[in-house]
C-alpha cells in the first residue's frame, strides 16, 4: 500500500466513525428520548443499547483501525437496517419534499454501508492498530 494510499485509508476510517461516535455519544445524552425514537422504527425501545454500543465503540474502533473489518461490518448492516426502518419504510407514507428527504436518506446509509464493506474487504491501511498487530492486508 502506498503512502497516499495510506493517507486516503486513515482519512476514510476518519469520516466514516465521525458521525457514528457524535451519534452514539448523542445517545448517551438523552437514553429516554433514544430508547422512543428506536421503538418508533417498530424495534423495541432497549435495542436502544446495542444501537449505541455499535455507533460508539464500532465508530472508535473504525477511528483507531483496532478490528476494522468486524467494526465495519457491523456498522454496514447497522447502516443498512436503519437506513430501511427509519427512512425507507417511513417515506412510503410521504409525499413531495419530504418523501424525497427521507429517499435521500435511505440511499445516503446505503452508500456509507458501501464504504463500510470496502472497508471491510481492503483493511485499515497503514495507519491503524491492526498494522501495528500484523493483521492480514486484505481478504484474499
Amino acid at each position: 500500500m502506498t503512502n497516499l494510499s495510506s493517507l486516503g485509508a486513515l482519512a476514510g476510517r476518519i469520516l466514516l466513525a465521525f458521525m457514528f461516535i457524535l451519534a452514539g455519544w448523542g445517545k448517551l445524552g438523552d437514553i429516554p428520548g433514544t430508547m422512543a425514537y428506536t421503538a418508533s422504527g417498530g424495534l423495541p425501545g432497549f435495542f436502544a443499547f446495542p444501537a449505541l454500543g455499535i455507533e460508539l465503540l464500532g465508530g472508535l474502533a473504525v477511528l483507531v483501525g483496532w478490528q476494522t473489518r468486524w467494526a465495519a461490518l457491523a456498522l454496514a448492516l447497522f447502516a443498512v437496517v436503519a437506513a430501511v426502518l427509519y427512512h425507507y419504510v417511513p417515506a412510503l407514507g410521504l409525499e413531495g419534499y419530504e418523501r424525497m428527504g427521507q429517499i435521500l436518506n435511505f440511499q445516503k446509509n446505503l452508500a456509507i454501508a458501501g464504504g463500510f464493506l470496502v472497508l471491510a474487504a481492503f483493511g485499515a491501511g497503514r495507519y491503524s492498530l491492526d498494522a501495528r498487530s500484523g493483521a492480514r492486508p486484505a481478504i484474499a
